[in-house]
């Protein structure tokens, strides 16, 4: 008599290995949960039976189970939709579609629709297609045939060199089972109802597995002594003598094949419970292997062909080929849902990012400041870009930049774009400094409309009276009037606790209704992203229609608005909606500040800026990874790109549970300005914001501006840089030091660690660059390096990109400059006298009363974002080196609610700035040949 082989002990064996192994992985990956989801159409009686055998032994083995139960008129659509959900929740390891389906539902369309990575029934056709190829193996082996092979292998029987019939040839069993049979070094043959002589070849198996759905319909007499038979089918059969009526039989008749068989697997009790049991492993499998492939990060970096002498920046960036950002998604570990692509080289990335990677430890986080620039600038962004490559391309880290959006002001007036330049950029540049994804043109949108809902709401209410303003505000819809949801905050901030129209006193409905704008009060203006200098002050009204509602106004650009600092400062989209509903746009005539919401416009807002809201990713000429979002001007907002950017960043850059200290990434984020402007509103109102915490900062500092400071001749865009700039002067040098000895002072006061980036010009000599070396180590520096990534890239700033990784293993003692709880003028005194070296503020009659009206509103409590010029530590651009002896004149205090900061003005500020003589646009074109952008930079 055959051995029974009892599949019901075996596979319950299996479930119990698996329920060890996943408590196994949890014991350094705590978040490891293994998920199945089943989809059930109809309520068919032995589907419910098998989905419930599956739900028990999920749980038996520790993982997460979900039920599906859909309708049976669903249509294919719907049920595809489904599916594909479950493909792209990052929860699901295993999806499987329950067998069969309705007719008028396509069982193979379905199960094409199911992602290969989760198909853990196996019957995808990639998955069985790299089943039958010798050279390739499948995400998952089907369930039965995989089972069946564990039943093989339990006899101790070896497979290899054995003959191996199989009758059936489903695709569900029989063509797997060969190919699985096969892949062991059997000599298999497929037979089938239709095969002749039958009988004959399956008296010749060593192994014979029967899968053809017919109640014993392989007699005993035709197998083999000391044959292995795995029998698969599954028959009722009736039975007077069983209660049910019915019993149970496989397809070969067991009694008279047990009597020539070595081994048998009995029905019910074999194969059954086997086909359960690998749905588990190969749930398991795919957790384990989702795991992995989130941890397994590598940029593979693009070779750059260096020139001398350097090319145009477009030149560079239009020879090197940028790898499809796909691809870059694909490296860090991003999941296809998670990204929407903006053609080839730029994406979105979506913010389910930080919910699927919130258990990861974030990784380093380095933000880039300057010294005091010339109006050159000196190549802070071109610094962080080579950081990036620097890292991510020679030195094995992952590591990402983190970059603000360029304005279409500065890049056709007179600074250029914010790309980098040299060999150190972000590609396409192009499409970098050329709307991009549209983010800017989503923060004009909304602001406008802002605006013009401003002007048509004191228009509306001057026109008409209260009930007939009360009328239209809340229509009568369906013979009832309603409160919009935004309503509701605006009677919840004036005290009126009632949810009904019609419950309004006159004296409510005139308070509600009324917004009673003070003109003289509104500091909302409308924006555009261009220079145009003309438009900082105009006269709105003029049309007869709107006469005797005329008011002077302007435009800013975009980048200066405060949708934009929202955007920069916003955690989510539900904190955008807050932030956006909570700017003040103006005061009411009793005092009251005016906010977006009680316009009733802030949701309007966060849908314009719903997608905006996504970061930016694009890819250095190196290939590493490049986030670019928001573009807050420094010297007016607080300069910093997005915090969405650098958190999201920070996760793909971040460490498992688990994972060395040494698979850490790196986040590179550049502020604006120098360190008395962008790095300290990084500090004290970014950081503040998201709750981050730098590990180091990077001071970019060059031998020209040091040598203005130290009073060399003024440097001015357009006319050729005088002598004194490009041969040695130490003497010079060192006097202009003092600036870079303050900048460093200004970042340790933080508490972080502090590296000096030489940014390295072909006329600087070795001894220039020794000499400040040695003063930035005496004034603190932790490091203090030159670079040359602009004509080398990557490699030029491989000495700065030890520096920073030697730096940020280094403790950090963090803490702001300020208490926010502080009062207005202590916050501005304390920044004016710590970092631009003032001995004092001197405010306004006008900043004075603004500093009243705040603190009587409520907004004393927020962060100081000190509107500055940036070519000084003062606020007078025509002192250089480090001033003395100053008090910092504070003409005007605004309000940026939503952004969540006060913004004193320092001097004669520009929120709009104007065009040169000779703006960059005339050298930019497009060549008719190659559909190429020429002439940018």
């Amino acid at each position: 008599m055959a051995k029974v082989i009892d599949g019901k002990a075996i596979a319950q064996n299996l479930r119990n290995d698996i329920k060890s192994q996943i408590d196994e992985v949890r014991k350094t990956n705590p978040t490891f949960n293994p998920k199945l989801s089943i989809i059930q159409v109809g309520a068919r009686e032995d589907s419910s039976v098998y989905v419930s055998m599956k739900k028990k032994a999920a749980k038996e083995a520790g993982m997460d189970f979900e039920l599906f139960h859909l309708p049976p008129t669903i249509t294919q659509f719907e049920l595809l939709s489904k599916v594909q959900a479950l493909n792209n929740d990052p929860k699901v390891h295993g999806i499987l579609v329950q067998l069969p389906l309705p007719d008028h539902l396509d069982d193979r369309v379905v199960t094409e629709a199911i992602d290969p990575k989760k198909d853990v029934d196996g019957f995808h056709a990639i998955n069985i297609g790299h089943l039958s190829k010798r050279a390739s193996e499948p995400a998952f082996i089907p369930c039965t045939p995989k089972g069946v092979i564990e039943l093989i292998k339990s006899t101790g029987v070896a497979m290899s060199g054995k003959k191996a019939v199989v009758v059936g040839r489903s695709d569900i069993v029989g063509t797997p089972v060969f190919s699985l049979l096969t892949k062991n070094n059997c000599t298999v043959t497929l037979c089938h109802s239709r095969t002749v002589n039958l009988p004959e070849i399956v008296k010749t198996a060593d192994i014979l597995v029967v899968a053809i759905g017919s109640a014993e319909f392989v007699k005993g007499d035709w197998i083999k002594e000391g044959a292995v038979v795995i029998d698969v089918g599954t028959n009722a059969v009736e039975d007077a003598t069983k209660k049910s009526g019915i019993r149970w039989v496989g397809d070969v008749d067991y009694n008279a094949a047990a009597q020539h068989a070595s081994h048998i697997t009995p029905v019910p009790g074999g194969v059954g419970p086997m086909t359960v049991a690998m749905l588990m492993q190969n749930t398991f499998l795919s957790a384990v292997r989702f795991m992995n492939e989130g941890r397994q990060r590598h940029i593979t970096p693009l070779p750059l062909e260096l020139l001398e002498p350097v090319p145009s920046d477009i030149a560079i960036a239009l020879a090197q080929k940028p790898k499809p950002i796909k691809y870059i998604a694909e490296e860090l570990g991003l999941l296809p849902n998670e990204l929407e692509l903006y053609g080839q080289y730029k994406s979105k990335v979506s913010l389910d990012v930080l919910e699927r990677l919130s258990h990861r430890k974030n990784g380093r986080y380095v933000v880039v400041t300057g010294i005091t620039p010339t109006p050159l600038g000196e190549g802070k962004s071109t610094t962080a870009v080579g950081l990036v490559q620097a890292l991510g391309a020679h030195l094995n880290k992952i590591a990402f930049g983190c970059v603000r959006q360029p304005s279409q002001g500065p890049t056709f007036g007179i600074k250029g774009g914010a790309a980098g330049g040299g060999y150190s950029q972000v590609i396409p540049m192009d499409e970098f400094n050329l709307h991009l994804t549209g983010d800017i043109h989503a923060v004009t949108a909304a602001n406008n409309l802002l605006a013009a809902a401003i002007d048509a709401r004191m228009f509306h209410e001057k026109t008409q009276s209260d009930k007939a303003l009360f009328s239209r505000l809340c229509p009568t819809k369906k013979g009832k009037r309603v409160f919009a949801p935004v309503m509701l905050g605006r009677l919840e901030r004036l005290g009126i606790n009632k949810t009904d129209p019609a419950d309004l006193t006159p004296d409510e409905v005139s308070k509600f209704a009324r917004l009673d704008i003070d003109p003289a009060t509104i500091t909302w203006q409308r924006v555009m992203d261009t220079n145009d200098r003309f438009l900082r002050k105009i006269e709105i009204g003029r049309n007869d229609t709107e006469a005797g509602h005329e008011r002077m106004t302007g435009f800013d650009i975009a980048v200066a608005s405060e949708v934009m600092a929202v955007l920069a400062l916003s955690t989510d989209l539900k904190d955008m909606r807050e932030r956006l509903g909570k700017m003040v746009v103006a005061s009411s005539r009793g005092g009251d500040p005016v906010t977006a919401d009680d316009i009733g416009i802030g949701g309007a807002l966060t849908v314009l800026m719903k997608d905006a809201i996504k970061p930016n990713m694009m890819q250095t000429l190196e290939g590493t990874p490049m986030f670019v979002h928001a573009g807050p001007f420094a010297n007016i907002a607080h300069g910093n790109s997005s915090i969405i950017a650098d958190r999201i960043a920070l996760k793909l850059a971040g460490v498992e549970d688990g994972e060395g200290e040494d698979k850490m990434g790196y986040v590179v984020t550049e502020a604006g300005f120098g360190a008395d402007i962008g790095m300290e509103k990084f500090f004290d109102i970014k950081c503040r914001t998201s709750g981050l915490i730098p590990d180091c900062a990077v001071l970019v500092a060059t031998v020209k501006a040091l040598k203005m400071h130290g009073g060399g001749p003024d440097v001015t865009p357009g006319k050729p840089l005088p002598e004194v700039y490009n041969t040695e002067n130490l003497e010079l040098l060192e006097a202009g030091c003092g600036n870079l000895k303050k900048h460093i002072e200004n970042a340790k006061k933080f508490g972080v660690p502090v590296v000096v980036a030489i940014n390295r010009f072909t006329s600087d000599s070795d001894a220039e660059m020794a000499l400040i070396r040695r003063i930035a180590l005496e004034a603190g520096a932790d490091d203090a390096v030159a670079c040359d990534n602009w004509a080398k890239g990557g490699l030029g700033a491989v000495d700065l990109g030890q520096a920073v990784i030697q730096s940020c293993s280094k403790p950090t003692h963090f803490k702001y400059l300020y208490n926010v709880e502080d009062d207005i003028e202590t916050k501005i005194t304390t920044i004016a006298r710590e970092m631009y070296g003032a001995d004092g503020i001197e405010l306004s009659d006008l900043a004075k009363e603004k500093i009243a009206t705040y603190t009587r509103q409520g907004f004393g409590n927020l962060p100081i974002c000190m509107a500055k010029t940036h070519l000084s530590l003062s606020h007078d651009p025509t002192k250089k080196g480090v001033p003395t002896g100053f008090v910092t004149p504070i003409r005007d205090i605004r309000a940026s609610v939503g952004a969540g900061f006060l913004y004193p003005l320092c001097g004669a500020m520009q929120t709009m700035p104007g065009l040169p003589t000779r703006p960059a646009f005339y050298d930019v074109d497009i060549d008719f040949e190659t559909g190429q952008v020429k002439g940018l930079f």
